[in-house]
Order: structure tokens, then sequence, then C-alpha cells
């Protein structure tokens, strides 16, 4: 029987941990934002506990989903005296060290839609049509889009245009990442299977473009109370083109992917289902230098926490499941027998790391006791040369 201790952490400027209150964004006073300094904080927190807990001797092991999942692959790069092992759930570590084009994610949220069904994908393709072809008019075009949408304000330039469509967007985004087999309110208020009822929605539309707008309602309206859609207050323009979310969070992770977490992706048309919607390195510079003052260090995870060459760690478990449109960018085979890859079929994103539900795919039970008997082995191996 394993038994743990559980510590559950806030990175500096995420949720209550605002080092300079409601001035913690302005100016110097974000400078301390940075994966090497939540790792640092991280490192020096457990020593301290282990010290007053007199529990130097216990080993300890880093789980994490998502941007959590990354930091806790690299707690155990760069930290293995302290971190015996590491489950990193849904970590899209080559991707955001640069190491492959951000456009794959949404190639893979593509798939998700077009695996429940093409003709979903193909209806995808025809409202995004009917939206340029109306865009193309004029303002006759935009007050025809803002009424089929319901928005609260008009559509005045191809800049409100562009947004709408980045805002669509975010809606299948965030449907492909919380595609779970039950409710969740994690990111949004979904019901069980979201990529399948947003297919429905724009299957059984009379217009395409209708079907568009009930598709991302139900992300954006999930309650059915909202009168009308306030697009720049739902969706905000950031340096994640996945989307950044709202409030404090949200410019914290805008300021991460604004100077080391490489996120540049766009959307073609072609290979995605999606409008043409660029993000290049240049548009990311102009932006992060006019917000932030700063310009990405794009090289700074493939050099500090080791790009695509990880071969020299161990005791790391990447599970990805195969719905998550992050997967591609993350370690999806094994690269030794102790830096191990395990997939969870029909798991969108870090399905893994949630509580146990009745609904849950057998894979995901499977991952759940694949992971458990590895941090078995590395405790196991830790003791016997704890009292060898």
């Amino acid at each position: 029987m394993l038994l743990f201790n559980s510590e559950f952490f806030l990175q500096r400027y995420y949720g209550k941990s605002l080092p300079f209150g409601n001035d913690s964004f302005k100016g110097e006073n974000i400078g301390l934002l940075s994966v090497n300094q939540a790792l640092s904080d991280y490192a020096f927190f457990l020593r301290r506990f282990q010290e007053t807990h007199k529990a130097e001797k216990c080993p300890i092991i880093a789980f994490g989903g998502s941007y959590g999942g990354m930091l806790a692959a690299y707690m155990r790069f760069k930290y293995p005296n302290i971190i015996h092992g590491a489950i990193a759930a849904s970590a899209p570590l080559y991707q955001v060290a640069g190491k492959i084009p951000g456009d794959v994610f949404f190639q893979a949220v593509t798939k998700d839609f077009h695996d429940i069904s093409p003709q979903c994908e193909a209806q995808v393709r025809s409202a995004f049509s009917q939206l340029d072809k109306w865009a193309a008019m004029g303002q006759s075009g935009y007050s025809e889009i803002a009424r089929t949408f319901h928005l609260c304000k008009p559509l005045n330039s191809v800049q409100d245009y562009q947004h709408l469509l980045r805002w669509a967007r975010n809606a299948f985004v965030s449907a492909a990442m919380m595609d779970y087999p039950y409710p969740a309110t994690f990111m949004g208020n979904f019901p069980a299977f979201p990529v399948k009822v947003m297919c429905n929605r724009l299957q059984s539309a009379a217009r395409p473009a209708d079907g568009l707008c009930q598709a991302v309602s139900l992300y954006y309206n999930a309650s059915e109370t909202v009168k009308c859609f306030d697009i720049y207050q739902e969706y905000i323009y950031c340096a994640d083109p996945t989307g950044c979310g709202l409030g404090f969070d949200a410019t914290a992770w805008d300021y991460q992917a604004c100077t080391e977490i490489n996120l540049e992706g766009s959307t073609s048309g072609t290979v995605d289902m999606f409008p043409v919607l660029p993000f290049t390195s240049q548009m990311r510079d102009d932006y992060c230098y006019k917000t932030y003052k700063v310009l990405p260090r794009r090289n700074y995870l493939d050099v500090q926490y080791w790009g695509a060459d990880i071969s020299s760690a161990s005791n790391i478990v990447f599970s990805n499941g195969n719905l998550d449109p992050w997967a591609p960018g993350g370690i999806l085979k094994n690269i030794s027998d102790s830096l191990v890859s395990v997939i969870v079929d029909g798991g969108a994103h870090h399905l893994d790391l949630r509580e146990d539900n009745p609904k849950d795919p057998a894979s995901v039970r499977i991952a759940r006791d694949f992971e458990l008997a590895n941090i078995g082995k590395w405790l196991q191996e830790y003791y016997e040369k704890l009292y060898q």
C-alpha cells in the first residue's frame, strides 16, 4: 500500500498568490513571473517542509497536468535530488520548447470533430465560409453576422470580424480539451462529450452559420441565460492563440507566452477547419513588446529544460489522451525504461488526474494503475538505496 501526504501549490501570480497585490502585473513587478522562479519556489518550500516535519528521508513525487505537467517534469529534470519521480499529464514539452510547430494543435482539434463525423467538420468549414462571404460585403454583411450571432455590439471593422472568428474558434478549442465522458465545470460548464453535442447542433441547424452560433453557445452560454454575446469581454486576444482565459490568471499566462513559452500557431482552413487566422513570430513579437515591453526568448525552454533531448532524465510517466489537442506536442512514446508514456484512449485533457468517475473509460483506469505501479517502483528503488 502506498501512503501519501499531498501538497498543492499556487505559482506566484496565479490565483490568490499575487506578490504585489493588484499591482502584480504592473511594470517591473511582473518580472518574477517565470518557470525558473516557480521551480525554485517549489524546491525551497519542499526543503523547508521536510525540515519542519522531520521528513528529510521521505521521497517526493511531483504531479501535474497541462502547464502543471510541464512543471512536474521540469522539477524532475532540475531537482532530481528533491523530486524522485513525476507524473506529467498532458504536458506538451516539445511544442512549448519550439520543437514542433504550434499549428498541429488546431489540426488536432479538427481531427476530434472530424472523428465524430466528417460532416461535422464540413459544416464548420461551410459556416466560416459563409461568414467570410458576408464580411466581404462590408457593413451590411457585418450586420448580418451580428444578428446571426446575437452580438451585444455591432461589428465595425476587419479587426472586429477577426476577433469574432477567434472568439468562435476558442469555443471549439475548449470543447476539444474538455471532451470528458461526464459533465465538467473545469474551464467552462460543459455537458458530457461536448464535441459530439456541438456537432449535433451544427448538423441540425437550418443554415451552417446558425449551427456555428448554436455550437459556440455551448461554451459561452451554458446557462442559456445570456441575452447577447460581448465578444471582447468573453475572449481576450493574447500571445497564446489557443486562448489565455480571463482575469489575472489570463494576464499571467499571456506574459509567460510572451517571454518563454512558445505557443505560436496559425489556422489556414486547409489542414484545419478554421478560417485564416495567422499568429506568426513577428505578430508575437509586436504584441508582446507593445503589451509588456518584452520580446520572447524562443530558445529558453529548449536550452534550460532540454527541449527534445530528455533521455538523460528518469522516473517520469508522460500521459496523454488521444482526444487532447495538446497530445501531439508531448511525449507519446517510451524514451527509456524510466521515461515512459501511456496513452488514454478516449481521454481528453489530463483525464487521468481527475477524480475517479463511473463513466471513465477503461483506458484511464489502466493509465492510473500504470502510474501507481511506476510510483511504487520508484519508491522501492529509493528505499532500497537508502537502507542498503
